[in-house]
């Protein structure tokens, strides 16, 4: 699939294009290959660690990393490697990375399956059990721990926040320098 002819947006302003790099469950981590267009193994957890949902990226994004912008969404099965959805973005955990010793960017936009009939009461991340952002901003405490990387959470936003970082990670790939600040 040419995963470049999906837009960000999708049918709403707060709904995303997503694409799922990593099923909720696994300890293998993937990652797309933008020369190939196919999913590579990009490592493999140790045991005992794996992914709380399923991770994938927004398209036509790059947020502070170089890398697309992060998505997790949060749903109770888990989806498939290369699984294209639409999910309604619910809030950010903001974090910063270092990277080559300086502090990047490296925010983590959270959403749901736009059609989930179970997730339909969640409008806000403040609509999430507080457990469930906890959990996830210490699974990504430890697994950039585990490469030798520092991951701090900086703390959380609702859906307008998200957006904006979204809409500015958009204007960062098209090459707007203003925006080239690491967030």
């Amino acid at each position: 699939m040419n995963y470049n002819v999906l837009k960000t947006f999708a049918s709403k302003n707060s709904v995303v294009n997503v694409i799922i790099e990593t099923p909720k469950g696994s300890r293998n981590k993937y990652a797309l290959n933008p020369d190939t267009q196919l999913f590579e193994l990009n490592k493999i957890l140790p045991v005992g660690a794996m992914f709380p949902f399923n991770f994938g990226f927004i398209p036509h994004t790059l947020a502070g990393d170089g890398d697309p912008l992060d998505i997790i969404v949060i749903m109770d099965e888990p989806a498939f490697t290369g699984c294209h959805l639409k999910a309604r973005v619910l809030g950010v955990i903001e974090a910063t990375q270092e990277e080559n010793g300086k502090p990047v960017r490296n925010d983590r936009i959270i959403g749901v399956p736009e059609d989930d009939e179970i997730e339909n009461d969640l409008r806000t991340i403040k609509d999430l059990n507080k457990n469930v952002v906890e959990e996830t901003e210490n699974f990504f405490v430890s697994y950039h721990a585990q490469r030798g990387v520092k991951f701090k959470p900086l703390g959380t936003g609702g859906p307008k926040a998200a957006l904006q970082i979204i809409k500015d990670a958009q204007q960062y790939l098209n090459g707007n320098s203003r925006l080239k600040r690491g967030r």
